[in-house]
């Protein structure tokens, strides 16, 4: 899966209540944790660009209408480029959906990329 999709997607499973209903009340915390941290980080990237703020606004209301704008206005702002970003949005739907994530669903491939880590914990230092 490609980085703007997995956060798309991520966005969509987090805000959905439906997708919480079958959720033990342990992992519907950290799931609400999860998403808070990924709308989070996707505020931030989109901050100062008007469009991309109110794509990511629409999108919360009507996902279906505005799948693609957002799509396209992440891709504008750089964020498959978010390590950060990825992660937690990987994080989430490993939460969501345990399944599709032990079958490498949410895997995502980075090419031509320099310094990327994927993950929690991590330390890195680079030297270009």
């Amino acid at each position: 899966m490609d980085p703007i999709s997995l956060i798309v997607a991520a966005l969509a499973a987090g805000a959905s209540a439906g997708a919480l209903s079958a959720l033990q009340d342990d992992v519907k915390d950290a799931v609400k944790s999860a998403y808070s941290k990924l709308r989070g980080l996707v505020k931030r990237r989109v901050a100062g660009n008007q469009s991309a703020e109110l794509a990511l606004a629409e999108y919360e209301v009507d996902p279906a209408n505005w799948e693609a704008p957002l799509t396209a206005k992440l891709k504008q702002v750089g964020a498959a480029d978010d390590a950060d970003l990825v992660a937690a949005a990987k994080a989430l739907m490993e939460l969501v959906d345990q399944a599709g994530a032990r079958a490498g669903k949410y895997n995502v491939t980075i090419k031509g990329a320099k310094g990327v880590q994927v993950g929690d914990g991590n330390i890195q230092v680079n030297r270009f």
